[in-house]
């Protein structure tokens, strides 16, 4: 993985391990698409959980692996805005039910009974859902904070 560039203070790791939400762009025969998604940093990659039955990004990514990730981290009140684009290519994976349940946990919590119940038992139906694994080839890691107004 190449950092194109680099003017964040903090580590790009820890910025991944934030609950997040990432903006994966993939293109289409109509132009280019883009879907705001949870997502899960381990092992290099971006993991993102598909539902098979009603989204089409896996179909698009199945005929063009190539896909940009943008993720913002933004505090209107303080100004900070800190921006990683990434641009890579991506797959669709089987369903881990303990890698989703680690993804989940993140914006979840760590307490699986009191999450919606749309989110429980992924690992009985783990036919109807499958893994996107991005892996990035180059970072752009910005700092793009201004002097906040709003406080």
């Amino acid at each position: 993985m190449e950092i194109v560039e680099d003017t964040l203070d903090t580590e790009l790791e820890q910025f991944l391990a934030r609950p997040l939400f990432c903006h994966l762009g993939t293109a289409s025969e109509e132009g280019p698409r883009v879907s705001p998604l949870w997502f899960l940093w381990e092992e290099g990659a971006i993991w993102i959980i598909a539902t098979l039955s009603n989204k089409t990004f896996p179909d698009r990514i199945e005929e063009d692996p190539r896909t940009a990730v943008s993720i913002v981290d933004f505090d209107p009140e303080t100004g900070r805005v800190e921006h990683v684009g990434l641009r890579g290519h991506a797959t669709v994976e089987p369903f881990e039910g303990d890698r989703g349940e680690r993804l989940l946990s993140q914006y979840l919590g760590d307490d699986d009974s009191e999450w919606d119940e749309q989110f429980q038992d992924l690992g009985d139906v783990a036919e109807k859902y499958a893994f996107i694994r991005f892996v990035p080839e180059t970072v752009v890691e910005r700092d793009q904070s201004y002097s906040g107004s709003l406080s």
